[in-house]
C-alpha cells in the first residue's frame, strides 16, 4: 500500500519538531492534520515539495514547512521532498531553467562562468537572474503539477489494486457449495 511506503521514508516528526530552524515555528508544528498520510496529504505535499525546491534561495526546508502548514499538507514528506535540491542537483536544475527562461522570453543567452562566490552572483545576478527566475517559476508549477496527479493516480492504483486483491483473498476463502 502508499502509505506504507511513504512512512519508510518519511523523516520523523519528532526529529522535524526538535530542527534547529523549524522550532520557530512552534505552536504550529503541533497540528494534527499536517502529521497525517492520506492520499491528498501525500499529493499535495509531494507538489509542494516540488515546487519550494525550485526556488533559488537558502533554507528551503523552513519554506516548505510554512507551506505544509498553510496548505495543511503532510510537513514531514513536504520538507523531504525539498531535498530533491540539493547541492549535486542544483546546478543542473538552475542551469536548465535558465534555458528555459531565455527560451521563453527571447532573450540571446550569455556565456558566464560559474565560481561560488557573492561577487560573481551579485555581478551575474542583472543578466542570468530574470530568466533563471523565470524558468524556475515554470519549471516549478509544472513539475508541481505533474506530481500531484502522478501520485494521486498511483495512490488511486495502489488502493484499487489492494482492494480487488482482498476481494480475490476472499473469494478463494469461500467454501464453494
Amino acid at each position: 500500500m502508499p502509505r506504507r511506503t511513504f512512512k519508510r521514508i518519511m523523516p520523523d516528526p519528532e526529529m522535524l519538531r526538535q530542527h534547529k530552524y523549524l522550532k520557530m515555528l512552534g505552536p504550529w508544528m503541533q497540528q494534527a492534520n499536517i502529521w497525517h498520510l492520506n492520499r491528498r496529504s501525500a499529493a499535495g505535499a509531494l507538489a509542494m515539495g516540488i515546487l519550494v525546491c525550485w526556488i533559488p534561495i537558502p533554507f528551503q526546508m523552513v519554506l516548505a514547512a510554512v507551506v505544509a502548514i498553510v496548505c495543511g499538507v503532510n510537513l514531514p514528506l513536504t520538507v523531504a521532498t525539498v531535498w530533491v535540491s540539493n547541492p549535486v542537483t542544483m546546478p543542473v536544475m538552475f542551469y536548465g531553467a535558465y534555458l528555459l527562461g531565455t527560451k521563453l522570453l527571447g532573450w540571446q543567452r550569455t556565456e558566464f562562468h560559474f565560481e561560488l562566490s557573492w561577487t560573481w552572483l551579485s555581478e551575474s545576478l542583472h543578466s542570468v537572474g530574470f530568466p533563471m527566475l523565470v524558468g524556475c517559476g515554470v519549471m516549478g508549477v509544472i513539475s508541481a503539477i505533474l506530481t500531484y496527479l502522478v501520485i494521486n493516480s498511483l495512490w488511486r492504483y495502489g488502493v484499487l489494486f489492494h482492494w480487488k486483491k482482498r476481494k480475490r483473498l476472499r473469494a478463494e476463502r469461500m467454501p464453494k457449495y
